[in-house]
């Protein structure tokens, strides 16, 4: 029996899109001889749906169009599609009002329904608070067309995260693939939506590997792919056999198919297509970037982005990333040069521009900067010049870029690293000011990694040395580019330059410090002790505790950060303002 995994990127709240998207995957299935296709979690609504679960009306309205699909699918092809339920016991037992759950669709009709078990509520995940778990085993026979049956196991995303033969303990008192092997179960089939992080597809990989061995059942995992809002969905769905061999994988970052064939005098899955894994980590992240500006430009109705190029490294990654993600002719990078801008920098951003082909503009500040100074001078007078003015320049700049994107209906994209969101070492309203904040969880460490990356991937090409993977897109460069981030802008000390000669390091500790130690704080909930065990100076890690302390008012003021690691400043990150810890 053949059976399809659809990895769809579904519009949250589009239920007619999304279940055009459907359609269409099982109409394909059809067409190959397919009995069984599979949909990622929540696949009608989009994951996460958030507080518009709350609404009626939403939840009336994904089950009418549940149940329009199925009278549309076509003869002999059944689809597990996730949606969202009413619980009806809810307003007798105190439970939740909802359940996250799935429904088998065959032969015109919604013919069962299946709860959620596991609910993960941690780091971006808030299930408990609008759905009750399930308390039943899922599974299901379903006709093959010769006669027999396949008996079905299904759980949905957490469901399959809770063995503690893996994980060395257990989040959740129950382990559904226990009770399924128990239950009879020929194979496993889970609906997700499992965000991205760094190196996450390797830890899926590994435990789904190790479920599928140690119960002796294969496994199909379908993922969403796609972006909402700061989640990053990687796709990669995977296909494991009894043994635990990996013998399907999907594309990352990309919608994507994968068809895989049941043998039943095997009990076993057949090898199917194997896409190559990202094995980069510079390619993987660069990936999830890319993936993460497109989607949300494309889903918030956004065709053009603006960007500030301050001939730094920040701002040159992340015009890269805009000019892959959404065409050069669509990116726009203005110059706004001060009177302590350098020379080199207003050079390094308008080679920036040209190796990518992406427009240009110059608008200096000089005179707006004088008007402050001017209207301010009174209130500021006996003052010493200090971080308020510095902090005029960058205000000006957000508010240019402002004016463009509301002028023009641009995107405009924050350039700013981890590292500053971090300490605080960015201005709010500045050079905060954006609709997405592109970096805002990438070291600056790893920003320039990423950068001599980009350059070597050129390189590669142009030498035809190796044929750049179609997964690893790396941005549309001017024909005559013999680089595309300026190697100027590698070597030169990064800087705001705010005033005369300043350099970042005036004011932070080196950046190979602070990243450890922001890693160590931020990621690992590490110690001072552990820290100061680590190598690092006390003062250093008092210093870089405080900052982030004091900068979390910032954060709450900024724009969505695209996650690309387990601990991003964004929906998973919830530390109070007011605190004296």
């Amino acid at each position: 029996m053949k059976i399809t995994i659809a990895q769809l990127n579904p519009i949250i709240g589009d239920l007619a899109n999304n279940a055009q998207q459907i359609l269409a995957a099982a109409h394909q299935a059809a067409d190959q001889g397919v009995r069984l296709v599979l949909t990622p979690e929540l696949s009608l609504c989009g994951y996460p749906p958030r507080d518009l679960l709350l609404r009626p009306g939403f939840i009336d309205a994904m089950g009418s169009t549940l149940t329009d699909l199925a009278q549309q699918l076509p003869e002999h092809v059944a689809v597990l599609v996730g949606f969202a339920e009413r619980n009806p016991t809810a307003g007798d037992r105190g439970g939740k009002p909802l359940f996250n759950s799935m429904a088998l669709l065959d032969g015109g009709k919604v013919q069962r329904i299946f709860h959620k078990q596991l609910l993960p509520t941690y780091d971006v995940f808030d299930e408990d608070r609008y759905f009750e778990p399930g308390d039943q085993v899922n599974h299901f026979e379903l006709a093959m067309g010769d006669g027999t049956s396949l008996h079905l196991g299904v759980t949905i995303c957490e469901d399959l995260w809770n063995d503690e033969a893996f994980w060395g303990q257990r989040r959740y008192p129950s382990n559904p693939i226990a009770s399924l092997k128990a239950a009879g179960a020929d194979l496993i089939v889970n609906l997700s939506a499992s965000p991205y992080s760094l190196n996450k597809q390797r830890t899926r990989e590994a435990m789904l590997s190790h479920s599928a061995a140690r119960f002796d059942v294969p496994i199909l995992y379908a993922n969403q792919i796609g972006a909402n809002d700061d989640l990053i969905f990687d796709g990669g769905s995977l296909a494991f056999d009894r043994s635990g061999n990996l013998v399907g994988r999907a594309q990352s970052f990309q919608p994507d198919t994968l068809c895989l064939t049941y043998d039943p005098a095997a009990k076993d899955l057949q090898a199917g297509d194997l896409v190559p894994a990202i094995t980069d980590t510079n390619g993987e992240i660069w990936s999830a970037l890319v993936l993460g500006v497109q989607d949300y430009a494309r889903k918030c109705g956004f065709k053009k982005a603006v960007i500030g190029l301050s001939g730094g490294i920040d701002s040159a990654l992340v015009a890269a990333i805009a000019a892959a993600a959404l065409g050069p002719e669509q990116v726009l990078g203005v110059l706004m040069p001060s009177p302590y801008s350098s020379d080199h920098s207003v050079g390094d951003a308008k080679a920036l521009a040209e190796n990518l082909g992406i427009h240009q503009t110059t608008l200096a500040i000089g005179e707006l900067m004088a008007g402050y100074d001017h209207t301010l001078e009174n209130l500021f007078a006996d003052t010493d010049f200090g971080v308020a003015e510095e902090n005029i320049q960058s205000r000006i700049r957000g508010n240019l870029l402002m004016a463009i994107a509301n002028k023009f209906g641009h995107l405009l994209l924050s350039t700013g690293n981890k590292s500053e969101m971090a300490v605080g070492y960015c201005t709010l309203y500045g050079d905060m000011n954006g609709g997405l904040a592109v970096i805002a969880d990438v070291p600056k460490t790893r920003v320039y990694k990423l950068c001599n990356w980009l350059n070597e991937q050129l390189v590669q090409q142009h030498n035809q040395s190796t044929t750049p993977s179609p997964q690893l897109p790396i941005p549309p460069t001017h024909p005559a580019a013999t680089e595309i981030i300026p190697s100027h802008i590698l070597t030169k000390p990064p800087s705001a330059e705010l005033k005369p000669g300043q350099v970042d390091q005036d004011s932070l500790p080196s950046y190979d410090i602070l990243d450890d130690i922001l890693e160590r704080l931020v990621q690992h909930q590490e110690s001072v002790a552990d820290m100061l065990a680590a190598g690092h100076d006390f003062q250093v890690v008092e210093r870089v505790i405080r900052l982030v302390s004091r900068a979390e008012f910032k954060r709450r003021q900024a724009p969505p950060v695209l996650k690309v690691t387990d601990r991003a400043f964004g929906t998973g990150w919830r530390m109070p303002i007011a605190s004296r810890w």
